[in-house]
């Protein structure tokens, strides 16, 4: 008798996985910690920011398209990532930046995690992929979900 394998224990292309890494608010809890920073860019350990844990854990699991969405006091941070993550051009991987922006249709801040997402579907839409995966940058606390269409988010594929 031959099994089959339910459809949401198939195997996962991680070629096909958007990461996306919440850069965090004020960190008024870490201050005088973050007086000058992000809470992401608190170094920890030395020559690390706390950001490193999410984004290390993404690439040493094959998650190679990794957006660090950022708004607070995020120089440094800035700095830190555009210092240490850089790929060649063959692996197709990155580390990109999405700073909270303003535009014409819109002139608000993010104004909490599941905005800061939707106000950079646009971003997310111009990369193929299957799934996304949504970190915390100060916590390790992570779940997965997919994209069905630009305004629902549900479990599965897109």
């Amino acid at each position: 008798m031959q099994r089959t394998v339910p459809r949401a224990y198939e195997p996962i292309a991680f070629n096909r996985v958007l990461a996306v890494i919440l850069g965090g608010g004020a960190g008024t809890r870490l201050f005088p910690l973050t007086k000058d920073r992000a809470k992401p860019a608190v170094p920890l350990a030395g020559k690390y920011r706390i950001v490193d844990i999410p984004i290390s854990n993404c690439l040493n699991s094959g998650l190679k398209r990794v957006f660090l969405l950022t708004q607070f006091n995020s120089a440094s941070l800035h700095r830190h990532i555009s210092q240490s993550y850089k790929f060649d051009h063959f692996t197709g991987g990155f580390v990109e930046i999405l700073a909270a922006e303003q535009t014409y249709g819109d002139t608000s801040w993010y104004q909490g995690t599941a905005d800061a997402v939707r106000k950079n579907l646009l971003h997310f839409m111009n990369n193929e992929f299957d799934y996304m995966v949504i970190l915390s940058a100060t916590s390790s606390i992570a779940w997965i979900c997919a994209l069905s269409s630009p305004n629902t988010f549900t479990a599965g594929r897109r």
